[in-house]
């Protein structure tokens, strides 16, 4: 439980008012009270001293304090808590992000900042932490585990090793070790990741994992090393299996096709395990903006049939329970005042929100004071210089050329294909694109890194992107070496963020100058500036939902995972940590 509400001067207060010896300092009547201990709704007034709960009674039975709150009717649950989220995702800074999650109803996140760290080391989790602070958003912040996420098969702009692990879990701030993704290294027990997970252990805080795509006796030995949660779920039956692993699991709003299949596997048991909780992991700002975040989620899972209270017990009470805050997750006395008050139990909207006490949000407004950015800059993470078409150009000999291709998108296999070669280029085959890895963190030489994409339909321009997982390299999609130059050079221009090019021409552009991933502009105007780019990006890609959308080009290099990945070191598998040169 956090110190500040252990005052004694502040329980004394809060003493007397439940007693009715004292005042509140806000009394919230006309609420309907969502109980995630018991499973109720019922009418109830609640009384607060300073931050904390002081007092929950029947309807009515008090009216004094200096500040009375007419819920009007108003389903009043705990604030809702993000138990696995990366900030970076939503392209803006953590005040913005903030000014947008709050009124929402979301009054706790739990921030993986592993993006800023893969670009800027530690220096970026400081920047991380300083800018997390005076919010009426908490911010949970995980000291990054995986930096780089696939050590050996991508280089980003730092390395952790374990000593900076332990470095970092004794800064008062940090919570636990964030997601552990290598997971071949905790399989076969490098030193590196035993020593990372093992200070994770150490300090007694979380360790929380990524367990995409182990099943069997690779999950019980992921588990076995120490890590305690997963989000990377693929199916109903893997969402079963790491239940009954032990793993606590952090159901995540950005696989929304999981979703329904989860919904459907959690009504096969006899109750609601109380360790499922959810999360976001990744939204973008046009999504966080127009849908929401959490309330987004619960909204969706809701939809699927999900009880609306046991999804809110799952995004309070269990999280509160997963981070060892018995001070958050319900409304009780002597708890902590971070409250949200729906409108009803199926859209989740807002109507007012309490963070310790205070009113932050009415009706979809922030009314609370969000400070100035963060003394500390962000560096220039650009270090590279403008490329020209050659640098793009697949060359060969002879008038074919047997390549090594990544298919499909999402979930990607190793294939092999036979192709043309005219004048000593190479001409890419129906439905293949061609993907580019620079290293821009002044690690490495900036050279490009070239692969084929089979499976990703017919694209008539390219998409550039400086946010992308985890190592957040410069990364190009398309086929006319013209295009990908043309994209990749604003990029360097503007100090990161995506770019689109058509004909030889830039039609769009997101300048993300704060490390290459997040603008401190409005989230208003970075959603708007994002909707313009993924237009620009729609004209000129071949889109396939589920899997072929806009959303994968961001993981088209994350190398920690099963199967092929081109990186800027070459095409690597993350599962066996093999290489294939492209020209097989």
């Amino acid at each position: 439980m956090s110190a500040d509400l252990n005052d004694p001067d502040l329980r004394d207060r809060a003493v007397a008012a439940a007693r009715g010896q004292a005042a509140f300092d806000v009394l919230l009547t006309g609420g309907q009270l969502v109980d995630v201990i018991t499973g109720e709704i019922r009418p109830a007034d609640i009384g607060l001293v300073g931050p904390l709960v002081a007092s929950v009674h029947d309807r009515g039975a008090r009216d004094d304090a200096r500040v009375t709150d007419d819920l009007c009717g108003g389903f009043v649950t705990p604030g809702l808590i993000d138990a696995h989220m990366h900030i970076e995702s939503s392209m803006t800074t953590p005040r913005r992000y903030a000014e947008t999650v709050v009124p929402q109803g979301t009054t706790g996140v739990v921030w993986d900042p592993h993006e800023v760290a893969n670009v800027a080391g530690l220096d970026g989790v400081r920047w991380a932490l300083d800018a997390s602070r005076d919010l009426p958003l908490e911010v949970m912040t995980l000291a990054p585990s995986c930096v780089p996420s696939a050590p050996g098969l991508e280089r980003a702009g730092a390395r952790f090793d374990p000593a900076d692990m332990a470095s970092m879990l004794k800064m008062r701030d940090i919570c636990g070790v964030a997601e552990v993704m290598d997971m071949r290294g905790v399989l076969e027990r490098s030193a590196r990741m035993r020593g990372i997970v093992d200070a994770g252990l150490a300090s007694a805080k979380l360790v929380c994992g990524h367990a995409r795509g182990l099943a069997g006796a690779d999950l019980q030995a992921f588990a076995a090393a120490g890590i305690g949660s997963d989000h990377e779920l693929t199916d109903g039956e893997d969402f079963l299996g790491k239940l009954r692993a032990g793993f606590t699991i952090e159901l995540r709003g950005s696989h929304d096709y999981v979703l329904p299949e989860v919904v459907a596997a959690l009504k096969t048991l006899p109750r609601l395990p109380s360790t499922v909780t959810i999360c976001t992991d990744d939204v973008f700002p046009d999504d966080l903006v127009a849908r929401g975040g959490m309330s987004d989620v619960l909204r969706r899972l809701v939809g699927h049939g999900m009880p609306p209270i046991d999804a809110v017990q799952c995004a309070t009470l269990n999280a509160a329970h997963r981070l060892g805050r018995e001070d958050l997750g319900r409304i009780a006395p002597g708890r902590r005042a971070n409250i949200a008050v729906f409108r009803d139990m199926e859209r989740f909207e807002a109507v007012r929100v309490y963070a310790s006490g205070h009113e932050v949000a009415r009706d979809g407004q922030l009314v609370a004071d969000i400070p100035a950015p963060v003394a500390r800059s962000a560096p220039s993470s650009m270090h590279l210089e403008p490329f020209v078409p050659e640098d793009f150009t697949l060359r060969a000999e002879g008038p074919s050329v047997q390549v090594t291709t990544v298919a499909k998108p999402r979930f990607t296999e190793w294939s092999r294909k036979t192709l043309q070669v005219v004048g000593g280029k190479v001409v890419l085959g129906n439905g293949m694109i061609q993907i580019a890895v620079m290293h821009r963190h002044g690690q490495a030489p900036a050279t490009p890194s070239l692969g084929i994409l089979d499976g990703w339909g017919r694209w008539t321009g390219a998409v550039a992107t400086t946010v992308s997982h985890d190592s957040h390299n410069l990364v190009v999609f398309g086929r006319a070496p013209e295009d990908m130059v043309a994209a990749a050079n604003a990029l360097i221009t503007c100090g990161g963020g995506m770019a689109v090019a058509r004909a030889g021409r830039v039609t769009a552009c997101l300048p993300l100058p704060v490390f290459g991933l997040l603008s401190d502009a409005s989230a208003a105007d970075t959603a708007e500036c994002f909707r313009k780019l993924k237009a620009a990006a729609e004209e000129v890609a071949d889109w396939a939902p589920p899997l072929r959308t806009f959303k994968a080009l961001v993981g088209a290099s994350l190398a920690c995972n099963p199967g092929p990945h081109v990186t800027d070191l070459g095409i690597a598998d993350g599962l066996t940590g093999e290489f294939r040169p492209l020209f097989a």
